[in-house]
């Protein structure tokens, strides 16, 4: 794995949040397509297949495997400052929430997290995949089988929907949670799905028939907005909206 490189950053904004980070000469930093904000003159934009944090042909070749595995984008963009003096790049959320800057070195180099949260790095973090050994939680875990894994020891920036609660977990400790409320956890955390409730919590409960299982010791990162529990609100506000305008005639009258 390459050296790492140390960036300075600043989080702006409350509900829409980006992340600006501040590049030295030939410092880099390592984002998802399309999360790109801003960056200033003298920073140099490249495409790469995969992560960019392994050398050689074998290692290019695993990364990239890796990311089709977790569904993700073939090709990331690193952002180089190859000018004299500090230079800044920006990198935005998707979706209202919050950004989560975590040093890999401070929780031990590795995070486990859903796909699709992962938003920039820098460069040398290695962004791969993360399998469930538990069927029920591939199954029924809400994310499938394979979650994205962040390793190193340089910062990683993570989003998440809504207000972010991080816990620690002491050995033993466990909490059951909504499954798309999970953002991530360290590797020492015990992972799995628990079936609740009977019948009636099946039918009328309105909070899902399986919940995640998180057991410590361990850090634990959770989203009170999950972005399927917010699609899920727009759909059906789009259907409501649908159904009025049935009842309109071309002209935007009432039948």
């Amino acid at each position: 794995m390459s050296e790492m490189d140390v960036v300075d950053y600043e989080i702006f904004g409350s509900e829409m949040q980006f992340v600006e980070i501040e590049l030295d000469p030939e410092e880099a930093a390592v984002a998802e397509a399309g999360a790109m904000m801003y960056f200033d003159a003298g920073v140099e934009m490249e495409t790469i297949m995969g992560d960019g944090s392994r050398a050689g042909f074998f290692g290019k070749i695993l990364g990239i495997g890796r990311r089709l595995l977790t569904d993700e984008s073939l090709f990331m963009t690193v952002f180089q400052n190859k000018a004299s003096g500090k230079k800044r790049a920006a990198f935005a959320a998707p979706y209202p929430g919050k950004i989560i800057a975590l040093k890999l070195s401070d929780i031990g180099g590795t995070l486990i997290c859903q796909k699709d949260s992962f938003i920039c790095a820098a460069k040398g973090v290695s962004i791969g995949m993360h399998m469930r050994k538990s069927i029920g939680a591939g199954f029924f875990g809400g994310e499938g089988f394979m979650l994205q894994k962040l390793e190193g020891d340089g910062y990683a920036f993570v989003h998440a929907g809504g207000t972010i609660r991080e816990l620690e977990l002491v050995e033993g400790q466990e909490i059951r949670v909504d499954t798309g409320c999970i953002v991530g956890y360290t590797p020492s955390v015990s992972f799995d799905v628990k079936f609740v409730g009977g019948i009636k919590s099946m039918f009328f409960g309105g909070e899902g028939v399986f919940l995640s299982r998180l057991r410590g010791p361990g850090h634990v990162w959770l989203q009170s907005l999950p972005f399927s529990r917010l699609a899920d609100r727009i759909v059906e506000a789009s259907s409501k909206f649908g159904d009025v305008k049935k009842g309109e005639t071309g002209k935007g009258e009432k039948l």
